[in-house]
């Protein structure tokens, strides 16, 4: 390494965020420029630690030491290569990524870990400044079309991969912009999508050709794919939200979290959003049942849009403020997790279940009513805890429950495994051709997750299709 004695001498630093006193008035994210000279000095961290974890850790297996060292040697050009050997997209992981490599980091065993995703996101935008990302179209063309469904981050590293081998590369796309869940479903102050442009010039200048407004299944027949691609592949996504059904769901203002989220977005693209079926947290009281990261997302963005108070409940009990017993390193850990959107407000409460809504005489949500419960799994009512709340907003943010079933999914007659999702063997579903990856293989999971299955989605595809043909391919060969 480039300094052994780093990891003993340095201290981990993070960028600090802006105050949330000012950040809560704009959509802009939240973190402060940080030096270079204290990002090299965060590379010089990474100990030489025989086995680095942090490679399987990573879900698409970063290459974590090697540009680590790079970096504290200030050799930024050769990183960003080191980088996108195995991450299509680094600036997404480097700013919505949980991290998994660190919780895996061997420093971590005792101390601070390493701040990899730090310097992930460092690389990739000095990269950027510098001019070092440009497009990299194949040389050959093997002639074999595919079409890719779905445009979230699955979607779009498994397209990128497939056109680098050559093929041609068609992403179809049910809504207006190109993105997925990026696009609509992440907060710009986590994500702004002019970061999510400046890729997609890169994509299109490699000749993948983006449609939008393009629904597989609903205005796109999935004839019009099965007659003319030599493969398809399935990104899709786990749209399926999971519903909270207790009486009083159906009043008015009472949401889906996926509801809310995508039309501050489109408010913050400069579209008009309807005002008869605008979801607004202006001047409400507002409740948020779910304690994950959508759950945070919906905190953040009613603090921005002005909400009169917010809470948020979760149903599992409040988690250990450091790495619980039962997750020992490299695991990922049990233990509580405080997001920018909790240090601007709100409040949050643990081991709650919601009983009913009700609401006034013209339908409106007015209350929750609540218990406190026991641990799981049982989530036994604790006697004596009852409680109503008032609420104007309710968010429901509790997870996904797999893909959408009709349309596509049925049209195409793929088979489901037993959680509901697209059953796949290497990828291949079972309709021959037919390829799935991402949420809608696996179910909900990581920005992460999605590039690491595009990727290897991709890689199966283009096997498929030499075992059809000739054509020498670069995916193949790696």
């Amino acid at each position: 390494m480039g300094k052994v004695t780093g990891f003993l001498e340095l201290e981990r630093e993070q960028p600090t965020r802006r105050k949330p006193e000012e950040r809560i008035h704009d959509w802009f994210e939240i973190y402060n420029p940080f030096p270079e000279e204290k990002q090299r000095e965060q590379g010089a961290r990474c100990m030489d630690c025989g086995v680095p974890f942090c490679h399987t850790g990573c879900p698409v297996n970063n290459l974590i030491p090697d540009w680590n060292d790079l970096v504290y040697n200030g050799r930024w050009e050769n990183a960003i290569r080191r980088l996108h050997a195995t991450n299509n997209f680094p600036e997404f992981t480097g700013r919505i990524c949980p991290a998994p490599c660190e919780a895996s980091c061997v420093l971590g065993i005792n101390m601070p870990p390493v701040s990899i995703k730090l310097l992930e996101r460092s690389i990739v935008e000095r990269a950027w400044e510098e001019g070092w990302i440009h497009p990299e179209p194949p040389e050959n063309n093997t002639g074999k079309r595919v079409a890719v469904v779905g445009s979230g981050p699955a979607g779009l590293a498994a397209a990128q991969q497939l056109r680098r081998a050559g093929h041609s590369v068609t992403v179809y796309e049910k809504n207006d912009r190109i993105g997925g869940l990026l696009r609509y479903g992440i907060p710009n102050f986590k994500l702004e999508k002019h970061v999510i442009d400046r890729r997609l010039e890169q994509m299109r200048a490699e000749g993948i050709t983006f449609l939008t407004n393009a629904h597989v299944g609903g205005n796109v027949p999935v004839e019009a794919l099965t007659e003319h691609y030599d493969a398809i592949l399935l990104c899709g996504g786990a749209e399926h939200p999971r519903d909270l059904k207790i009486p009083g769901r159906e009043l008015k203002g009472v949401h889906f979290a996926m509801e809310f989220l995508p039309q501050q977005n489109r408010r913050n693209e400069g579209d008009i959003v309807d005002e008869s079926t605008a979801i607004s947290a202006k001047g409400k009281r507002v409740v948020i049942i779910g304690g994950g990261d959508t759950g945070a997302d919906c905190l953040g963005t009613s603090h921005r849009q002005g909400a009169l108070s917010v809470h948020q409940f979760e149903i599992m009990p409040k988690p250990p403020d450091s790495r619980a017993n039962s997750t020992p390193w490299p695991l990922w850990p049990l233990q509580l997790r405080t997001e920018s959107a909790h240090e601007e407000g709100g409040i949050r409460d643990w081991s709650i279940n919601s009983i009913r809504f009700t609401g006034d005489e013209k339908g409106n949500v007015k209350q929750l009513h609540g218990v406190r419960v026991g641990p799981p799994p049982k989530f036994d009512a604790i006697q004596g805890s009852e409680f109503i709340m008032d609420a104007d907003l309710v968010l429901l943010a509790m997870g996904f429950l797999g893909p959408i079933k009709n349309g596509m999914l049925e049209q195409l007659g793929v088979a489901l495994d037993g959680r509901g999702n697209v059953a796949t063997t290497d990828y291949k579903t079972s309709v021959d051709g037919v390829f799935a990856a991402g949420d809608m293989r696996r179910g909900q999971s990581l920005v992460v997750w999605a590039i690491s299955e595009g990727r290897k989605a991709a890689a199966a595809v283009d096997s498929y299709l030499v075992e059809q043909s000739e054509p020498i391919s670069i995916l193949r060969r790696s």
